[in-house]
């Protein structure tokens, strides 16, 4: 029971976020202050939930295939390669370690 508990609150706390971010007045959202953070954050979040999901299990730091993957794609990144070429360069490099280290 607790864990349908966890998602009314969940859902809940969604809706208020929603509901507070719409009442915002507009003209506290053409800030440049504010256009600039809104522009950065969801990359700063993307890079900290890719970091947390590439170089950490469970509770412990580590460094496997996962980030030679990473390490591949930020590549084909950097050589401005289309997208499902960065994505497969990714699953290659990472299966290719995983083969070889076993």
């Amino acid at each position: 029971m607790s864990v349908w508990i966890a998602i009314g609150a969940t859902a809940v706390g969604c809706y208020l976020v929603k509901l507070i971010g719409l009442l915002v007045p507009a003209g506290a959202l053409e800030r440049p202050l504010v256009r600039r953070l809104a522009a950065l954050l969801p990359v700063a979040l993307l890079a900290a939930l890719t970091a947390q999901q590439t170089f950490s299990t469970g509770q412990q730091l580590v460094l496997d295939a996962r980030g030679a993957g990473l390490a591949a794609a930020a590549l084909a990144l950097v050589l401005r390669a289309p997208f499902l070429v960065v994505v497969g360069a990714a699953v290659v490099v990472t299966a290719g370690v995983r083969a070889i280290s076993g």
